[in-house]
Order: C-alpha cells, then structure tokens, then sequence
C-alpha cells in the first residue's frame, strides 16, 4: 500500500477556477504536493465523449485544448504540454481489450484534465493521457472498466477522474448563490454511496426521482465518478473534501486511497 496512488474524483465547476484564488485551486495545489510523485497520469474528463469505445489519447505531446467560450484571454493562453505515454496507452490497452479501446491522435487534454491537472503539477513534466466516455456504455460498464484499470494505481499511475456530481447550467442561473434543497440531498446521498462502496445507489436511479434528473442531467459530468469509485481497491477508504455546492453546481471532490493525504487540503 506504501506506494499506491489514489483515484481522485475532482469536481472542476469553471474553467475559471484553474486562474482564479479560490479554496478548490488551493485544494488543488496542496494535494499534488502532498500525492508521491506519479509515473504518469490517467484522466477521465466530462469533456471527451464517444460512443462505441474507449479512446485514448496518443502523441508525443497531446495538445491542450480550449473548448469553452466567453472566457479571459489568459485562459486561452494556457497550455498544459505534458508528454503523452505510449507505454500507458498501450497498458490501458491491455487491461480494458483491443475490442472496447480505440487509440486516438485527433484529440489532446480538454479543460477537464488540464484545468485540474495543472494546479497539482504545474511544471507538466509528468506523462499524461486522456480516457474517453463511452456513451454507448451503460454505468455498470463503466465501473466495470474502471475496475480493470485499478492496478495501475499500483503501477505508479495516478487516476484523475474529473466532472461535478451536480451539475445542471440550465438550472444554475436559477439556483445560484443559494444551496436548494435537492441538490443538497442528491450530493449527501451520492457521497453516502461512495463511501459505502454502494454501487446500485450510484448507477441506478428511480424514473420519478427528480433530484437525480436535475442533477445528473446529461450525466457527461457524472460518470466519471464512476471512474474514481471503480478503481477502489481492497484496503482503500475515502476522503471527501472541496464539499460545497452554489446552485445546480457541486464541486465535491473524492480521494479514494488514503484521506490522510487530505490532512493538507483542508
């Protein structure tokens, strides 16, 4: 267990926030120095989806992608040129099968990887990919996929899961600066689960529960978790931290390993 990397859910909210003084970069920074050093870094992101399988980022240096609009120049600015890994995508190849992986050139790290990667390691001098969301998957796929890919965490590779448990921009606008009720109820539930490792209550949802609709909603920002919580392993507990939520927006966040690597976070 002694060199074990966690699998992190970080809840990313804005692109804003990778700029901004704010307590979740803060979290951010501290975390990536309290974490042992990584071999190389796998990210799910909300931000890449596709449909039929898996795909990975291949390249020497995937590029850094800004796919959001309306933002400070500064923002587009950022580049995040972390190197990729072949060795790592050809062992995540390995663990999820030729059939359910397709290697891509065509993409790079989205705001969802870099925006959370770059306050942990900023120098990018660690080596990096991006998974896919399959949308043709159902969640128990995913988690079973995230299942196969834990012993990298024993390989020196750290699982950076990236989304928001709530998340509805419809709705944002509507709730902002106040806590409403069922999202409070929906992200104390779904943190019950995580710890719990219940994963009936984190992928199957009643068609008359509203809290999960209005949360959930598309669900490109949920299923990462999926990622996070699949890849626990035996031994692991769960650190919880960043818990806040503005609206139809939480920023909650997960470490699935040891929490007393939290102990600089909060």
């Amino acid at each position: 267990m002694t060199n074990r990397l966690p699998s992190l859910f970080l809840g990313h909210g804005s692109p804003m926030t990778v700029i901004s003084d704010v307590p979740e970069r803060t979290a951010w920074q501290a975390l990536g120095k309290a974490l042992h050093r990584p071999k190389a870094i796998l990210c799910v992101s909300a931000h890449w989806e596709t449909r039929g399988k898996s795909h990975v980022t291949t390249g020497d240096t995937p590029r850094t992608i800004h796919d959001f609009r309306g933002f400070p120049d500064e923002l587009y600015a950022m580049q995040y040129p972390a190197p990729g890994s072949s060795e790592l995508v050809e062992r995540v190849v390995e663990l999820l099968g030729e059939e359910r992986v397709q290697r891509d050139d065509s993409w790079g790290f989205d705001h969802g990887s870099w925006g959370v990667v770059q306050p942990m390691f900023p120098a990018a001098d660690i080596p990096m990919i991006q998974l896919s969301l399959d949308r043709a998957a159902s969640p128990q796929e995913h988690l079973a996929r995230a299942a196969a890919l834990a012993p990298l965490r024993d390989e020196g590779v750290l699982i950076v899961a990236s989304g928001n448990v709530v998340h509805n921009l419809a709705l944002w606008r509507q709730f902002a600066g106040t806590r409403p009720d069922w999202a409070v109820s929906f992200q104390s539930r779904i943190t019950d689960a995580v710890r719990s490792g219940d994963s009936a209550a984190l992928t199957r949802f009643a068609p008359d529960d509203q809290a999960a609709a209005a949360a959930i909603n598309s669900a490109e920002h949920y299923l990462p978790l999926l990622y996070a919580v699949g890849s626990r392993l035996p031994g692991d507990e769960v650190g919880v931290f960043n818990d806040t939520i503005d609206g139809a927006l939480s920023m909650t966040s997960y470490l699935i390993g040891d929490p007393a690597l939290l102990k600089t976070v909060h």
